[in-house]
């Protein structure tokens, strides 16, 4: 096989991509590299003001950018959400499963309704987008899933996030088995496992700690003093890496995990 440019390597042109939760942070920064990679691209999330906004911004540029209000935690949503990208574009190659929440809160404070939100966004949705898209580009036949898990799945940031935790655990453990059972449709699912993220919702979070005087924002210190790199990672940094899993350039990787993480799990 000869091999290729690395224009060629990344080159999504003709690609047709979906990112859930991509209207901001870490979503929105994988959605500017695929397209920029000439993918046409799919925003999937519930925000529709901020989606339909950067949708518009692409869209003057001459890019092929749409939104789709999607609650990823809602079969008939991602349901939905396939049928319309595959509608308007003919077919579907990526999947990149970004959406998640991480509220905070210890176990023996935790009810039953907060455990399963978290499951159902984090955990629900990457099963629910994975067979969807799956059946779509066995199709074609061939694509490629990138499920954002985190380092939370290989080991505890910090106490109150034991359901995340065990949302993203199921995440990593999901994507091992199901790059099993697609590789004969030459279907590839792999993750990617962010450490500390320069994000809306971090730094909304850290506001809030703020202004309530909780520990939350000692918190968030401590966990940057632990960072080899001395600082938490910009978007970009993990739409990057985005970018490598979805292109041809990680054309002999499946079921596996990227850590992107400044050396935290170096500790």
């Amino acid at each position: 096989m000869p091999s290729k440019t690395i224009a060629q390597l990344f080159n999504l042109t003709g690609k047709v991509a979906i990112v859930t939760g991509g209207s901001m942070g870490i979503g929105y920064g994988i959605v500017r590299r695929l397209v920029e990679a000439g993918a046409k691209t799919v925003i999937a999330d519930i925000a529709v003001k901020e989606g339909e906004a950067k949708a518009r911004g692409f869209q003057q540029q001459g890019k092929a950018v749409t939104f789709i209000k999607t609650d990823v935690s809602a079969e008939r949503d991602v349901k939905n959400l396939i049928a319309k990208t595959v509608k308007q574009y003919g077919r579907l190659d990526i999947l990149v499963n970004n959406a998640g929440i991480f509220p905070t809160k210890p176990v023996l404070e935790m009810d039953l309704k907060f455990w399963e939100k978290i499951q159902a966004v984090n955990l629900r949705s990457v099963f629910l987008g994975c067979r969807e898209a799956a059946r779509a580009m066995a199709k074609n036949p061939g694509g490629v899933i990138i499920n954002v898990a985190s380092i939370d799945a290989l080991h505890p940031s910090m106490v109150g996030l034991a359901a995340y935790d065990a949302s993203k655990h199921g995440v990593w453990g999901f994507t091992k088995n199901f790059a099993l059972e697609v590789a004969k449709q030459s279907i590839r699912v792999n993750a990617i496992a962010p450490g500390g993220i320069s994000t809306e919702g971090v730094e909304a979070m850290t506001k809030g700690a703020v202004k309530t005087g909780a520990a939350m924002n000692e918190s968030i210190k401590a966990f940057t003093a632990k960072i080899p790199l001395g600082r938490f990672g910009e978007p970009d940094e993990i739409a990057t890496v985005a970018l490598f899993l979805a292109s041809d350039a990680s054309a002999y990787m499946t079921g596996e995990i990227v850590v992107v993480d400044g050396g935290v799990l170096l500790a």
